[in-house]
């Protein structure tokens, strides 16, 4: 491949790039050639995405890595910022990861059920106020998770408007730019709440890391990645979600007449949408997949929505459909990355997405499906924003 396929079909913005499933079905692994003259691979089938996510091999960190969809002439990433696991290896990466689980454990999160709803109810009962028309997106996908992270991390009452504001700019940000901007003044201010939680310590997540080894940087650093990864992706797995439910309207019934189905519709929605679409690796030293010999320094580039619509792990894998045992799909990742906060992000979606259906049955599109603009710059997929009626 001389290049990454990554424009969606306009048929239907759910579904991967067209050319990835056909390599999957040919050539689950195939060279990729990089914009920089980077020589990597592409990798597409699931049993493949998930063997080099669980393989200490390859690395994670953002330095070593070619990104398929940066121009030619941008430079090397720079290293991950202090805290930002995502970016990092064992033994750093095992530290802090060690630290932040007893932060997310299953029953912690289960714990946080009836604050979601509190809070879910709450912007429902300003949609109901507002009235039709609105972007579902500001309205409530949004402002959930960001009232849910401002309450995990310990941001003051008096703060949470700014925060706020800031999240939302970043999160429907036009441009890199903009939501660089956006996500800068949110890591400045996470530092200078990290001080104030060295003083004076209350009952969060970032009051209870002050009492670890981390250091002030290191903590600020933990603050920001679970402010990105808790804010942004759910945000758009809402909005995105309503979306792929409103143009598949029996699954949205099926979801709207039977509660016990919200787990399962969760499950199956992040299979279906992945929205985190595009992992990357770089192999540490020579290693072997599939018969194809990926030499040390070379980038793989994991297509895990193609992965998680493999036929030979999911049957009928175009297909959203509710009822579907999607135990195992890559939408939280997989291996010692996958997504540390993946049991808030389910809890928050298991409550949002059946309440909204729920209070709104008339709920639908507010413009021609074609026109609602969707993320494609990004590495997490999503809408800019929904319009709807009801």
């Amino acid at each position: 491949m001389t290049e990454f396929p990554h424009e969606r079909p306009a048929r239907c913005p759910f579904d991967p790039p067209a050319e990835l499933a056909e390599l999957r079905e040919q050539r689950p692994i195939t060279r990729l050639a990089f914009a920089d003259g980077h020589q990597g691979w592409l990798v597409t089938s699931y049993a493949l995405v998930r063997q080099v996510l669980a393989d200490p091999r390859f690395s994670s960190r953002y330095e070593l890595q070619h990104h398929p969809l940066v121009p030619a002439g941008t430079g090397p990433m720079p290293p991950a910022p202090v805290g930002d696991l995502s970016g990092m290896d064992a033994p750093g990466h095992t530290r802090l990861r060690k630290l932040l689980t007893g932060q997310f454990t299953v029953r912690r999160m289960r714990q946080l059920t009836g604050r979601v709803e509190e809070v879910t109810a709450e912007h429902l009962d300003a949609m109901q106020r507002q009235g039709p028309p609105l972007d579902l997106l500001k309205a409530y996908a949004q402002p959930i998770p960001a009232v849910m992270i401002c309450e995990l991390l310990g941001v003051p009452y008096e703060d949470r408007e700014n925060f706020r504001r800031h999240a939302a700019d970043g999160i429907a940000a036009s441009t890199p730019e903009v939501q660089f901007t956006a996500f800068a003044a949110l890591a400045e201010y996470i530092g200078e709440l990290v001080t104030a939680k060295r003083a004076h310590p209350t009952d969060d997540v970032l009051s209870d890391l002050t009492g670890t080894d981390l250091s002030d940087e290191e903590l600020a650093g933990v603050g920001t990645l679970l402010l990105g990864a808790g804010l942004d992706t759910t945000a758009n797995m809402i909005a995105l979600g309503t979306f792929a439910l409103l143009r598949h309207p029996g699954q949205l019934a099926a979801l709207r007449e039977d509660p016990d189905l919200a787990g399962p519709a969760v499950e199956e929605l992040m299979r279906y949408l992945t929205i985190a679409h595009t992992g990357i690796r770089t192999a540490l030293e020579d290693v072997e997949v599939d018969g194809h010999l990926i030499k040390a320094g070379e980038t793989v580039v994991l297509a895990a929505n193609a992965a998680n619509r493999d036929p030979a792990r999911f049957p009928d894998p175009d297909t959203l459909d509710l009822n579907r045992n999607a135990t195992g799909h890559l939408g939280f990742a997989h291996g010692i990355h996958q997504c540390i906060g993946q049991q808030l992000a389910r809890v928050e979606l298991r409550v949002a997405l059946p309440a909204l259906v729920t209070r709104f049955p008339h709920l639908r599109l507010a413009v021609a499906p074609e026109q609602v603009p969707t993320r494609t710059d990004s590495h997490i997929y999503g809408v800019r924003e929904l319009p709807v009626t009801f």
